[in-house]
């Protein structure tokens, strides 16, 4: 059995890559982000809205966790989350955990490219995103985001090709 979680800021690829590995590796393929964009969409509410609407009120965060949970106990999948590292981690369950990583600069332009808009306004955006998660993981879960001892494979994927980097972790996992 193999479970692999993907996680990483916005504008890392975490999608393309992990899409790539279920092609690869035949798994199942879960994106938790577009669980909670379903969650935002049913209260009515935008990311952002949603995110701050989150803040003060953690049930929200616990579905969507409690989900990913069950999904990484069945087991036989990727899962990409932004704690899906972390949820292995503290529910001791067997896991792969990869973490890409890149600049802001480097985000902002392939979120730009990807959804349009302009770079300075999208790294504003993607700040306050990642400020609104970073808080309500931390009083949550007492999570810290930036800690990245918990992972297994961490990867700088600034100039790096999709294709490369699903290499990368695969020849980990052949390792």
């Amino acid at each position: 059995m193999m479970t692999i979680t993907i996680s990483g800021l916005p504008g890392t690829g975490k999608t393309t890559v992990a899409k790539l590995l279920e092609k690869r590796l035949g798994l199942r393929y879960v994106y938790s982000g577009e669980i909670f964009r379903e969650m935002a969409k049913k209260q009515g509410m935008s990311l952002e809205e949603f995110g701050a609407y989150c803040e003060t009120h953690p049930e929200r965060d616990e579905e969507l966790d409690r989900f990913q949970v069950e999904i990484l106990r069945k087991g036989n999948v990727i899962l990409e989350g932004r704690i899906s590292g972390w949820l292995a981690t503290r529910n001791k369950i067997p896991a792969v955990k990869v973490l890409l990583e890149a600049s802001i600069d480097v985000r902002a332009g392939r979120i730009v490219k990807r959804e349009q808009g302009n770079i300075a306004e999208r790294k504003k955006e993607i700040l306050k995103r990642e400020k609104s998660e970073a808080t309500r993981y931390k009083n949550y879960y007492g999570i810290d985001v930036y800690d990245t001892s918990i992972y297994d494979v961490i990867i700088d994927v600034s100039k790096k090709t999709p294709e490369e980097i699903t290499e990368i972790i695969l020849a980990h996992l052949e390792g």
